[in-house]
C-alpha cells in the first residue's frame, strides 16, 4: 500500500475490499506488527497480533458464507492524524441460507505511513451470531464461561 495513502483512504480501500469480497488482498494493508481487537467479541473479546495472523484471520473470514456490503460509511478524522473512526452498517447476506441482515459497526484505527498498525472494531455480534444461526451456541458458550453465584 502506497505511504502517501491518508488514513481515510486507507479505512475506505479496507471497507471496499470486504464489500468485493477480496478477502486475500486486506491483509496488506496492515503493518506487520498490527494488532486488531474486537473488544465486543462474544463469547470474549479478541485480539489478533502480528501479519501471519491477521493474514490467517481473514483467510478464515473468506470461508465464511457471508457477503458483506458497506453501506452509510462515514469516516471522522481526529486530533490525531494517525487516527480515523469509521462508522458504518453491513447490509450481509447468509449466503448458505438467503437469510439478510444488517448490523451497525464503529472502528477506530490507527493508520501509520499508509498501513493499519491497529484497530480496535466495534460490531454486534449478536446480529452476525444470530443470521447464522448460531446465537444459542453463542449463549450457551457465554453461560459456561460467565461466573455465576449459583
Amino acid at each position: 500500500m502506497p505511504e502517501h495513502l491518508s488514513p481515510r483512504q486507507v479505512v475506505e480501500i479496507l471497507m471496499q475490499r470486504i464489500s468485493d469480497e477480496k478477502w486475500q488482498e486486506i491483509a496488506s494493508l496492515y503493518a506487520d506488527d498490527a494488532v486488531i481487537e474486537y473488544p465486543f467479541a462474544l463469547p470474549a473479546p479478541m485480539r489478533i497480533e502480528g501479519i501471519e495472523a491477521i493474514r490467517g484471520y481473514f483467510a478464515t473470514a473468506a470461508t465464511w458464507p457471508l457477503k458483506l456490503q458497506t453501506r452509510h460509511m462515514v469516516v471522522r478524522e481526529t486530533a490525531n492524524p494517525e487516527i480515523v473512526v469509521a462508522e458504518w452498517d453491513y447490509d450481509g447476506l447468509v449466503t448458505t441460507t438467503g437469510r439478510s441482515f444488517r448490523v451497525s459497526n464503529i472502528q477506530v484505527s490507527t493508520i501509520r505511513n499508509g498501513k493499519i498498525v491497529a484497530s480496535r472494531d466495534y460490531h454486534n455480534h449478536a446480529v452476525l451470531a444470530d443470521a447464522m444461526g448460531r446465537l444459542p451456541a453463542l449463549f450457551t458458550a457465554m453461560a459456561s464461561s460467565t461466573p455465576g453465584d449459583g
